[in-house]
């Protein structure tokens, strides 16, 4: 009953404020103004007023709120610790498949180009190039040229 009665005392003072804006001369704001003052009195006709205050005030309802924000919250924190292991399952079901064709093929890698490619040897796919540790200006392009020469460039 308050909530009905708050309605439409705000429907009646925003068809007042466009009444006023009409007089100002401003019809296309004052329309706007009389469009959002009949909307509470037409939820309240409609009886969505009634059924938000039975959602509002109900502690079961909150108690469905709560569980929904908590299994948003499990959602967000699987995705993040996902995101950090590694990607999806998908992706690592891939990864191993590509390991495991490498290990059973080792020649059938792509060729090298010749120019950056060690000569004498190939290596073993298992097992990644030792680099020597570095300091000083080369540090910043040292991975660049890890990535450059796994592609044999």
């Amino acid at each position: 009953m308050l909530a009905e009665t708050m309605c439409s005392a705000v429907s009646a003072a925003g068809l007042g404020i466009a009444a006023v804006t009409a007089y100002r001369k401003r019809f296309l704001t004052a329309t706007r103004i009389a469009a959002y003052s009949l909307v509470p009195v037409g939820l309240v006709l409609t009886g969505v007023v009634k059924w938000v205050s039975d959602i509002a005030f109900k502690p079961s309802v909150w108690l469905g709120f709560g569980l929904l924000g908590v299994a948003w919250l499990l959602f967000m924190v699987t995705r993040a610790v996902e995101r950090r292991s590694g990607g999806t399952r998908k992706e690592r079901r891939a990864a191993a498949r590509a390991a495991r064709d490498e290990a059973v093929a080792p020649g059938a890698s792509v060729p090298s180009l010749g120019a950056g490619a060690p000569a004498g040897g190939t290596r073993s796919p298992g097992r990644p190039e030792k680099r020597p540790a570095s300091s000083g200006a080369g540090d910043d392009f040292s991975d660049i040229e890890a990535i450059l020469k796994k592609h044999g460039i």
